[in-house]
């Protein structure tokens, strides 16, 4: 056979395998691109990746703006653990207390905050007793119940709006790795 026709079947072959292999590979289905599970919501749904420090300014925002007032008579610090620093009166004196809490997200998207470790100056006073004074002492939002039996403290983010009826629901908490995922749900009207 003539060098000129082996090598045109050469090149025509390769040609012929490479247009095939690009429409194998043009055609062929990609990855699977797991979606959100989004139960009940009515809206769009955003994803939001957040730190803890700025997860820590937002709640300090909401709570000031539910409080309406310019102090809150709290200070909450999300590091390792979210921890709320305020002051309830026992016996007329004013003592300092220090609650540390183990997040966790329910189904539901909402957070409980479960006391993990107190401080109360230098008293030994049972959790539920300081989550009683501390719901006695301040009028928390709708959105956030102090369960004094349960020693936790309930954050309803579904009560909880965010402007323009939007909503929020938590979907991970993770501290230690400094990684909080929300999913903000935006109406479509």
């Amino acid at each position: 056979m003539n060098r000129w026709k082996v090598a045109f079947f050469i090149l025509a072959g390769a040609i012929i395998i490479l247009v095939t292999t690009v429409i194998i590979l043009a055609t062929s289905p990609t990855e699977d691109v797991l979606i959100p599970n989004v139960e009940n919501a009515e809206g769009s749904v955003l994803l939001v990746e957040t730190t803890t420090k700025d997860f820590e300014k937002l709640a300090l925002k909401y709570l000031g703006e539910a409080l309406n007032t310019e102090s809150i008579p709290i200070a909450v610090t999300v590091n390792d653990q979210i921890q709320i620093f305020s002051e309830v009166i026992a016996f007329g004196v004013s003592v300092p207390v220090q609650i540390d809490f183990e997040p966790s997200v329910n189904d539901s998207g909402n957070i409980h905050l479960k006391y993990s470790k107190i401080h109360v100056g230098k008293l030994n006073i049972p959790p539920s007793t300081v989550l009683k004074l501390l719901k006695e002492a301040i009028d928390f939002p709708s959105w956030i119940l102090i369960r004094p039996n349960e020693e936790e403290i309930f954050v309803d983010l579904s009560q909880l709006s965010v402007g323009d009826g939007s909503r929020v629901r938590a979907k991970e908490i993770d501290l230690k790795n400094d990684r909080i995922l929300l999913e903000v749900i935006v109406p479509n009207k």
